[in-house]
């Protein structure tokens, strides 16, 4: 069964950083582009940022979380990072890693004073 599971979420205050982590388990996690999308509450889902499986890893990001969010993954443990600094409120959201088998369950980010 192919599992996601977000975790490191939690209430910071605007300017603040957080990390967040994805695991994965059920599939080849090296053989997959990895993504961070996210919902603020009463909004769509948004494309955050994504990575490739390559050896040197690509990546991208959207332009609201450019220049602050770092998207990063780490194969031999399975996991995908994103390092978010500077954070401000319209980064409060719910938090998914994705690929193309699955969504993961998400981990809340609040950024509030």
């Amino acid at each position: 069964e192919v599992q996601l599971q977000a975790f490191g979420g939690g209430l910071v205050q605007p300017g603040g950083s957080l990390r967040l982590s994805c695991v994965g388990s059920g599939f080849t996690f090296s053989e997959y582009d990895m993504t961070w999308v996210r919902q603020a509450p009463g909004k769509k889902h948004e494309w955050v940022s994504t990575i490739n499986n390559r050896r040197n890893p690509t990546t991208a990001y959207a332009d609201s979380v450019k220049g602050r969010f770092t998207i990063s993954r780490d194969n031999d443990r399975n996991t995908l990072y994103l390092q978010m600094n500077s954070l401000k409120p319209e980064d409060t959201a719910m938090y998914y890693c994705a690929n193309t088998l699955a969504r993961g369950q998400g981990t809340l980010v609040t950024v509030s004073s």
